[in-house]
């Protein structure tokens, strides 16, 4: 199979655009990167996607497989190294017959690697198409990040018997083999195969301990010995390439790892106690931090106003929520569907989370004056199409970004307000003229962030009358387009976290994942002549409820009637119970 074949194929079955694989082929041709690792990179299909496109090429049969169901005797007849080198491993081992999935069944090495397993073991073979998240947890199985650690302390307990040299430590971090290395660079692959979005080190009296954010709340992932607290943390601040002599003030850095086969961005914080330094790790990982519009959880009706928003040629897109809401992974979202060849999209973050190919991205540093409202001003000598500007903060900010969506730009931001309808009070706050929002804005989205529900031990139950009362004002009160789409009727089924021990999915937690719930006011003539007129908060609440918004409550209990998320958990989020 040749690049150029999978590229016609992809278009064939309307995975990418001719465009798009004119442009990909021609990246292929500069840099000599595989087509198949640019259309991961740039998240240009799914892994799923491009598997079914190959196997109809390859005429291999592709499945959707659970690593955690694969027998650890089976996954053993294949060393780590040859599973690794040649991009397979093995699934099943059944009546002779070895399956195999391979992420390039084509290669003719991997295939020569193959028949010499078969022949060794005397089996026949089966051959499945493999996707690179496949591999990488078939990986993770060879070494989990515990026995890992243990044998690293252990190592280092033969070694030495008091805390090591910061000095001789940096002058050794060179080495593959060094124990605290080992420690590091485990506990960075166990946090992006736990799908951690941030790592503790959090030094206390006896230990220093180590905890994962995973779906929004913190677990205990490892309990390091005392003595090996300096040496961790001193690795850490090297690999960011912080002071390792300054511990009395918090630093700030951040680096770029390559594991499982993409690059991982890191941005570390250190910061003092009377225990020592403690670190936190914000795990920037584009695989799963930048997500297309479905990824993000936006329903059929939010979709077409986000749609419909996008498709203008200028105005402002402003979403709003509190901090970890998910706000810059929409904005990211955004962004990318504005990516294209012909569109200069020009954006300053503070800082840069996910770095996207194709966009010219800037870090604002305020300690020398270039802030958001510098930032701005020099954005619009660079002949944008697409401005994102991270946060309208001031005044100036807000000033200037409603002077670039009147002069033909989309402008794209986030602002702090409590709901959508609250964005127009807090433009005016900031100094913006009334009179310029009709013109100037677009879209108004809030969002927050609510745990999914895992789909394997979920538990369906029937609603309470308490509940059931608040899910019938609910949908009572929906757009009229929307409630007769809706196929809940009462008595309800609600779902809730099943926490089964034994449930591969979450390992127990009820948890996988986080989705958005979402309410997005648009820009009317009506609401634009309400605005000028004199608005109170009422009235735009009004007026949202005439264009028929779906509020975030609203969003939220559909998701949780299709057993998605909890309604509790929606209740608690919008404000609702405590």
């Amino acid at each position: 199979m040749t690049d150029q074949e999978l590229i016609g194929e992809l278009i064939r079955q309307s995975i990418i655009t001719a465009a798009v694989g004119e442009s990909i082929a021609q990246e292929n041709r500069l840099s000599g990167q595989s087509i198949e690792d640019l259309i991961y990179e740039r998240r240009l299909a799914s892994e799923e996607a491009v598997a079914k496109a190959k196997s109809s090429l390859l005429r291999v049969p592709y499945k959707k497989i659970d690593p955690a169901s694969i027998k650890e005797e089976v996954l053993r007849i294949v060393p780590k190294e040859t599973s690794q080198t040649y991009r397979l491993a093995p699934i099943s081992l059944e009546n002779g017959l070895l399956v195999v999935a391979m992420l390039h069944p084509d290669d003719s090495k991997a295939q020569e690697a193959l028949r010499f397993i078969a022949k060794q073991h005397q089996v026949s073979l089966g051959v499945y198409l493999a996707t690179p998240s496949l591999l990488a947890a078939l990986w993770r199985r060879y070494a989990p990040y515990k026995s890992e650690v243990e044998l690293a302390v252990k190592e280092i307990n033969s070694k030495v018997g008091e805390e090591d040299d910061l000095v001789e430590l940096e002058e050794g971090g060179d080495s593959e083999e060094a124990p605290v290395i080992k420690i590091v660079a485990s506990t960075l692959r166990e946090a992006i195969e736990a799908g951690s979005s941030d790592i503790h080190f959090e030094p206390e009296r006896q230990r220093l301990r180590v905890r994962f954010r995973i779906d929004g709340d913190l677990q205990e992932a490892a309990s390091l010995p005392r003595t090996l607290m300096r040496p961790v943390i001193a690795r850490v601040k090297v690999l960011a390439r912080l002071k390792l002599d300054e511990t009395r003030v918090p630093q700030d850095g951040r680096f770029r790892t390559r594991l499982f086969g993409r690059d991982i961005d890191y941005r570390v914080a250190t910061f003092p106690t009377p225990n020592g330094e403690k670190v936190a790790i914000r795990v920037l990982d584009a695989t799963t931090g930048l997500k297309d519009f479905k990824g993000i959880g936006l329903s059929e009706i939010n979709y077409r106003i986000l749609e419909e928003g996008i498709g203008r040629p200028f105005g402002m897109i402003l979403i709003s929520g509190p901090t970890g809401s998910g706000k810059t992974t929409t904005l990211y979202s955004i962004m990318q569907r504005f990516n294209r060849p012909e569109v200069n999209i020009v954006s300053l973050e503070d800082p840069v989370e996910y770095f996207i190919e194709g966009v010219n991205q800037s870090q604002v540093k305020p300690e020398i004056g270039y802030d958001f409202a510098s930032g701005l001003r020099q954005i619009l000598r660079q002949d944008p199409d697409v401005i994102m500007v991270g946060e309208i903060r001031d005044k100036e900010t807000a000033s200037l970004a409603v002077n670039a969506a009147l002069t033909g730009h989309v402008m794209l931001s986030t602002i702090h307000t409590n709901n959508a309808v609250g964005v127009i009070p807090r433009l005016v706050d900031l100094g913006v003229p009334p009179f310029l929002l009709s013109s100037a804005l677009n879209l108004m989205i809030a969002q927050r962030l609510v745990g999914k529900l895992c789909p394997e031990c979920r538990q369906e139950e029937k609603a309470s009358s308490e509940i059931e009362k608040i899910i019938d004002e609910s949908i009572g009160s929906l757009p009229a387009g929307v409630k007769e789409k809706i196929p809940f009727k009462a008595p309800y089924k609600i779902f809730h976290s099943g926490n089964k021990n034994d449930c591969k999915t979450c390992k127990g937690k009820g948890i996988s994942g986080r989705i958005a719930i979402f309410e997005i006011f648009k820009m009317t003539r009506e609401l634009g002549d309400l605005i000028n007129a004199g608005f109170t908060e009422n009235k735009l609440i009004d007026q949202a409820k005439k264009q028929g918004m779906v509020t975030m409550r609203q969003d939220g209990i559909l998701k949780a009637l299709a057993g998605q998320v909890s309604i509790e958990a929606i209740l608690k989020e919008t404000g609702e119970m405590s």
